[in-house]
């Protein structure tokens, strides 16, 4: 548990600097709400998004935008270091460009995808799966519908590794529900 602490105190600080620091705009657009499961483990996400104030690829009455991701998450995993009922929780922060096909409306459907950086509170051991480092990629894909009244409900997958840089890495998937709102 100590060195959990300083990383845990690290994650917040980035986390508070993050949400200060103006990326492609002066204020946060969204807010979010996400509920996931996989490999015997519960993730709960909180995040804020920045949109990018730029369209790529119009065609047909769409386009290519996308958003800045600053996320806070829990992780709850039930099978830690492979022992039934042993449980493990961890603290995750991440940071993702999301890329979206969407309408030129921004109602409707979508697709989106992204890679993130994500750095957690102490290394994953659960289920026959170990993840060797703290800091983790988090690649996503996942598929929406945006309201007239600009509720967003997505259904994602998203896939965390260390992207080979040190063994055993051997990855861990979440099937997850998103649910946003603008401001």
């Amino acid at each position: 548990m100590p060195k959990q602490i300083p990383t845990l105190t690290r994650a917040l600080a980035v986390c508070c600097a993050l949400a200060v620091f103006p990326l492609s705009s002066h204020a946060i657009d969204s807010a979010s709400l996400e509920y996931g499961d996989g490999n015997k483990t519960k993730l709960v996400r909180l995040g804020v998004q920045w949109k990018w104030n730029k369209r790529w690829w119009h065609s047909n009455g769409t386009h290519i935008g996308g958003y800045w991701d600053l996320s806070l998450a829990r992780w709850h995993a039930t099978n830690f270091r492979n022992i039934p009922g042993n449980t493990q929780n961890i603290a995750v922060l991440g940071f993702t460009p999301v890329f979206r096909l969407q309408s030129d409306s921004l109602t409707g459907f979508y697709l989106e995808g992204g890679i993130g950086a994500n750095l957690l509170s102490e290394v994953y051991n659960s289920n026959h799966r170990q993840l060797s480092t703290s800091f983790q990629f988090g690649d996503q894909i996942g598929v929406g519908y945006v309201f007239p009244n600009k509720l967003d409900i997505a259904l994602k997958a998203e896939h965390f590794s260390n992207g080979g840089i040190k063994e055993p890495n051997s990855g861990i998937n979440f099937v997850m529900l998103r649910a946003s709102y603008p401001f």
